[in-house]
């Protein structure tokens, strides 16, 4: 899984309920159990759910979901960090914190493959290791080339951040794009 990739799935977990609020699927152990086994591209299995493991992903979470919206700035943020912003530097200590897990980068060049920067894991718990790995593609993507790709769904009711493929694309699925026009479209209705 790419760096983006894990990224956007870990701040994924937070996203629209259907019913017009917001949903976050880490919001008990078992949410986080699931989830977890559902996330390929972590690495070994994942470690036992736990709430003390719980609370530190979704402080990282948090973290990572405030970095973003200072990536997309000037654009808004999620809707749904728009009140929530942690402060830039409490959010990067809080990623570098959970970055320290890995250690130093080493190049990998497989036969037959192209050099890569690989991140040797130094945390010696299974949690530590966890959280090491989603704070290490988090750090990967937002000093990475696709960072400047990143916007966050401006469609009613979205709360999610995806990667603009082509530079009109405005929403995260058409999904979204229908919901958009259709808000616009009785916006119009109702002001005649």
């Amino acid at each position: 899984m790419s760096h983006w990739d894990l990224s956007l799935a870990l701040v994924g977990t937070i996203r629209h309920d259907g019913d017009g609020g917001v949903a976050d699927d880490l919001d008990t152990v078992e949410g986080l159990a699931g989830w977890l086994s559902a996330t390929a591209g972590i690495g070994a299995e994942p470690p036992a759910a736990t709430e003390e493991l719980r609370r530190r992903v979704t402080t990282l979470r948090a973290a990572v979901r405030s970095l973003f919206a200072r990536a997309v700035s000037p654009l808004e943020p999620s809707k749904a960090d728009a009140r929530n912003l942690i402060d830039v530097g409490t959010a990067l200590a809080q990623l570098n914190a959970a970055a320290a897990g890995l250690g130093p980068p080493a190049l990998d060049w497989p036969a037959g493959g192209a050099p890569r920067l690989t991140y040797p894991m130094t945390a010696t718990d299974a949690d530590g290791r966890l959280l090491a790995t989603f704070a290490g593609a988090a750090t990967g993507f937002l000093a990475g080339p696709d960072v400047t790709r990143l916007r966050a769904c401006p469609a009613p009711r979205c709360v999610r951040y995806f990667l603009q493929d082509d530079p009109r694309q405005a929403w995260c699925k058409p999904s979204c794009g229908n919901r958009a026009r259709v808000a616009r479209h009785y916006q119009r209705q109702r002001s005649t």
